[in-house]
């Protein structure tokens, strides 16, 4: 089976070709796409590009587990995660 996964190197040189910009200012703004998406984030704000996608964090309550190995109880702590939701748009490409 075919890899189908693009890399960061493959991504900025795809951009770089479609754009006409280097290869150097391509990553430097995607490197400050991701930053700002993850700061933003991190404060508790949601970031969403119209059509494309939405990113928010999510709270996780505690809760009781039991470790797979001896079966014992564990109490899970409450922590915070990343939801990243498709738009339209990207949904539409897909198809």
């Amino acid at each position: 089976m075919a890899d189908n996964t693009v890399n960061k190197t493959e991504l900025v040189a795809a951009i770089a070709a479609e754009t006409g910009q280097s290869q150097a200012t391509v990553s430097s703004v995607l490197d400050a796409f991701f930053t700002t998406i993850a700061g933003n984030v991190a404060k508790g704000t949601k970031v969403s590009i119209p059509g494309w996608l939405a990113v928010e964090q999510t709270e996780r309550a505690a809760r009781t587990g039991r470790n797979p190995r001896s079966g014992e109880a564990i109490e899970i702590p409450a922590s915070k995660g990343v939801k990243i939701s498709a738009g339209s748009k990207l949904k539409a490409a897909v198809k």
